[in-house]
């Protein structure tokens, strides 16, 4: 895994530290000596973690962490935050600034190199979850992509998987202004109960009498539902290879006993946080991309889906030697009814044989409004007979019920044009132009009738 790493520090020999250790692992390394240089840096080129020193005059680290997280174009840049105060008020101070972590100086490489893992992985998920919600053409993507979390979603739901009553007792305590917790202290209904509630971060500890804490933070990573789940590690002094291990396994954060209250509470808010704001970009690009493809009408695909689907059953097709067909089909006169019942009964029209048309065709089948009355049915392993009969099936519901929209009985038809996949060459465009050209065969015919072309 290799990165960008910002190393920032106003002394050039601790510079040159960390930027031998970062390039010794194969990381590419930018520098910078002062805050507003580093600010620049973030701003013009791609980094994907800073490491920033606390102490340095003019602007020091804490103010340059809130710069680039109160930026939306830098927010989401992971920043750990390098110091030789090892107050546990400094490392406060750190995280309500924004830093995603704190390390004390002398620097452990091993700690080093694990958050660096760590922070560059979170970073990859982030990035790619931006640059999907920037290519749906969001209307609102500059809000999408501000650092703010999304607003309303009140006190978050935590589960604190540890077997010591006395040690979940006092984290419910020292918790109980900032999340509502649930404990479970045995790991394994521990494990089922943070895949099957709606938890926004799990904290496990490891102070288990005859259980690897390690081996649940593996199961939880290696499952879907909770794959992107923080977890946070609560373990006891000397226990380094454990945290550094738990880092290597994909564990957000962890805390060293005894707990500080504000310290547990802010990176709390920290993976909340940062959950928040991937879930937000994650429900985005779902629903934009769900309205790129479906048609607001009729909740069917639309044309730009086909465009992109058929291409693909197609190539399935021709490679499994499996026939494929498709039907187009035109509702007859309807501008007439749009002219004499109004849009609003046209809609209810268009609403309406969409619905029946779902009805009357598989559920492997792509139903699609293929754009104002015309509607496109990919059949996959259907032969042409049997797509005929469908469509005549469709026409013939069509034909014999009549539509009952605001009150009004209108009666309507619809013309189908049917085509199949060759055996020979063939094409998309090819099979498309065919259905088109039976479809007009059928609209000359006199209408509200299915024509199947002959391959």
């Amino acid at each position: 895994m290799t990165a960008r790493i910002l190393v920032v520090d106003d002394i050039p020999a601790n510079v040159k530290l960390l930027e031998a250790r970062l390039l010794a692992e194969y990381f590419e390394v930018l520098t910078a000596t002062s805050g507003p240089e580093a600010l620049e840096t973030c701003e013009n080129g791609k980094v994907d973690v800073v490491l920033l020193d606390v102490m340095m005059p003019d602007m020091d680290g804490f103010e340059v962490c809130r710069r680039l997280k109160a930026d939306p174009s830098t927010s989401h840049i992971p920043v750990v935050m390098i110091t030789a105060l090892d107050q546990v008020s400094d490392r406060i101070r750190g995280l309500e600034a924004g830093a995603d972590d704190f390390l004390t100086k002398p620097v452990n490489d091993l700690q080093l190199m694990t958050r660096v893992r760590s922070l560059v992985r979170l970073k990859m998920l982030t990035d790619e979850l931006r640059l999907r919600a920037s290519t749906t053409r969001n209307i609102g993507i500059e809000e999408l992509l501000s650092s703010k979390a999304p607003e309303g979603q009140g006190i978050p739901r935590v589960l604190l998987i540890d077997e010591r009553p006395s040690s979940s007792t006092r984290i419910r305590k020292l918790l109980r202004h900032t999340a509502h917790v649930d404990v479970a202290s045995d790991p394994h209904s521990g494990f089922f109960q943070a895949a099957e509630e709606a938890y926004e971060c799990v904290i496990v500890s490891t102070a288990f009498a005859e259980f690897d804490p390690l081996r649940l933070c593996s199961q939880l990573r290696s499952m879907d539902r909770t794959r992107f789940l923080p977890i946070m590690l609560l373990a006891d002094e000397g226990e380094d290879d454990r945290i550094i291990r738990g880092l290597e396994l994909g564990i957000n954060d962890f805390l060293i006993r005894p707990i500080d209250q504000q310290e547990l509470t802010a990176r709390l808010r920290t993976q909340v946080r940062r959950k928040r704001y991937n879930d937000h970009l994650r429900a985005s690009v779902t629903q934009t991309i769900e309205m790129a493809v479906t048609d607001g009408l009729t909740g069917l695909h639309n044309r730009r889906y086909l465009d992109s689907h058929l291409q693909t059953l197609f190539d399935r097709a021709v490679a499994r030697r499996r026939p494929l067909s498709l039907m187009i089909t035109d509702l007859d006169r309807f501008k007439e009814v749009n002219d004499t019942y109004g849009h609003d009964v046209g809609d209810g029209i268009l609403r309406e044989f969409a619905r029946r048309l779902r009805k009357n065709v598989r559920g492997i089948d792509l139903a699609c409004r293929f754009g104002g009355e015309e509607f496109v049915v990919v059949m996959p392993d259907t032969e042409a007979a049997i797509a005929e009969r469908v469509a005549e099936r469709v026409r013939a519901e069509i034909a014999d019920t009549p539509f009952v929209v605001n009150g009004k009985t209108i009666g309507v038809t619809v013309s189908v044009g049917v085509s199949s996949l060759k055996r020979g060459p063939d094409a998309v465009p090819d099979l498309m132009k065919r259905a088109d050209l039976a479809l007009y065969e059928a609209k000359n015919g006199g209408r509200n009738r299915v024509v199947a072309k002959a391959a």
